[in-house]
């Protein structure tokens, strides 16, 4: 049995209050844009109970939500849709919308973590912080907003579209979300540069309208799915 590997507690070189943490929501999925947030905490209003947003139940995670939002110094949200994704791979869409998540930021930071083992190449000091969603507490927060704000989406693109269940496993390639795809097609939310939608709409095409588009008539990379 494979040991846990526990990281110690993160040490940041920047000492200021103008620290921001980024993460990002929606890398794995195969709909829906991939969705990033950028927060600045303010130190004297302090939020208890922050952690990775994957560890938290849902009413935790609306809570803290709802708090992140009135405490926090400053906080942004940042995105690339199906359409951008598929045009420059989910990789580099993932880095604009957190660049995006950044600039929208209404105090700029002098100093970014960034949740994962890489920034984006961009002018603000930063450095990437692994588990950064356990370590630190901007990213934390900021994958709360982001998780929260992209449930908010598929559960919203699940009344659109009646039958894929987007507000269970929030787009991610589940065997129910596959079945679907299968049964009724790909909608236009859809990111067509990722295999399994790839091959559905080579063999089904879109929802409530078979055939609208092929494979081939796909003008960007394909097989980005396992990459």
């Amino acid at each position: 049995m494979a040991t846990k590997v526990v990281l110690p507690p993160f040490e940041c070189r920047y000492q200021g209050r103008l620290l921001a943490g980024v993460d990002e929501v929606g890398r794995g999925p195969l709909i829906g844009a991939v969705v990033t947030a950028a927060v600045i905490l303010d130190p004297d209003k302090p939020i208890a109970g922050l952690a990775d947003s994957k560890k938290l139940t849902e009413k935790k995670r609306l809570a803290l939500y709802d708090e992140i939002i009135e405490k926090a110094a400053a906080w942004s949200l940042g995105r690339c849709e199906a359409s951008e994704i598929d045009q420059l791979n989910i990789y580099q869409a993932t880095m604009l919308a957190m660049e995006r998540a950044v600039a929208g930021l209404t105090t700029l930071p002098e100093y970014v973590l960034v949740d994962g083992n890489r920034c984006p190449k961009w002018h603000w000091p930063s450095e990437p912080v692994i588990k950064g969603d356990s370590r630190v507490a901007e990213i934390s927060a900021a994958s709360i907003l982001a998780k929260v704000t992209r449930d908010r989406e598929m559960k919203a693109l699940e009344d659109r579209y009646p039958g894929y269940e987007l507000g269970k496993h929030k787009g991610y390639p589940t065997p129910v979300h596959l079945e679907a795809l299968r049964r009724l097609g790909a909608t236009p939310e859809h990111r067509r540069s990722f295999r399994p939608v790839q091959e559905v709409i080579d063999t089904v095409g879109f929802f409530n309208s078979p055939g609208e588009a092929s494979v081939e008539e796909l003008h960007f990379p394909t097989d980005l799915f396992e990459n």
